[in-house]
């Protein structure tokens, strides 16, 4: 690199230039769009349970909700548009429906507390673990992670619907999946973050 009249460095042509993302763009949109869906789907869910046509709502109010999670993920990295308010947001957008999701069904009594717990109290854990080891790295998102989360939403789908009772193993298969997978993903990033921990 050659240097200026001044003493300075000259700019360096093949540097490539800091590109500003603006917060307000496509996949920012949709990660708010699912938050701002939760209390709608709450509402559908709670304003008549035992209604078919108010579940199905609900059901699809949750599965659109589902579906931008993964494409607002997609178009920032295509695009190059992920800022640190979509970092932020995004997983509490996550958990927020799921979270409500399974709470609710809870509540009315469709799916047992210790499984609303389980799921819940692993996120909570990860959440913290995250912060924990924060300054050491950051553990990325493992095929089984991806795999969890793709599962849980699934189950929680299949309780949510207006399903006949002949679905109920169906149900309680996909759930059972769900919940092994949830507690040993737990546990392989409690493992990964102790060690990224040490190495520190």
């Amino acid at each position: 690199m050659s240097a200026s009249a001044d003493g300075g460095r000259s700019p360096d042509p093949i540097a490539a230039p800091t590109v500003h993302v603006p917060i307000l763009n496509v996949a920012n949109i949709l990660t708010v769009t699912r938050l701002a869906l939760v209390p709608v789907f709450l509402l559908s869910l709670f304003t008549a349970p035992e209604s078919t046509g108010w579940r199905l709502i609900a059901t699809l109010v949750f599965a659109v909700a589902s579906v931008t999670d993964h494409i607002d993920g997609t178009l920032a990295r295509k695009f190059g548009l992920v800022t640190d308010f979509g970092k932020v947001i995004d997983p509490i957008a996550d958990k927020a429906l799921t979270g409500s999701a399974l709470i609710g069904l809870s509540i009315l009594g469709e799916l047992p507390w210790w499984v609303t717990i389980t799921i819940a109290g692993r996120e909570v854990l990860i959440t913290l673990l995250r912060f924990w080891v924060i300054r050491y790295g950051v553990i990325a998102a493992s095929y089984g992670g991806k795999l969890k989360t793709i599962v849980q939403i699934f189950a929680i789908g299949l309780f949510l619907a207006p399903l006949p009772a002949g679905f109920d193993p169906l149900n309680w298969t996909v759930m059972g999946v769900a919940l092994v997978l949830t507690v040993g993903t737990g546990v392989d990033y409690v493992v990964r973050a102790l060690r990224l921990r040490a190495q520190g």
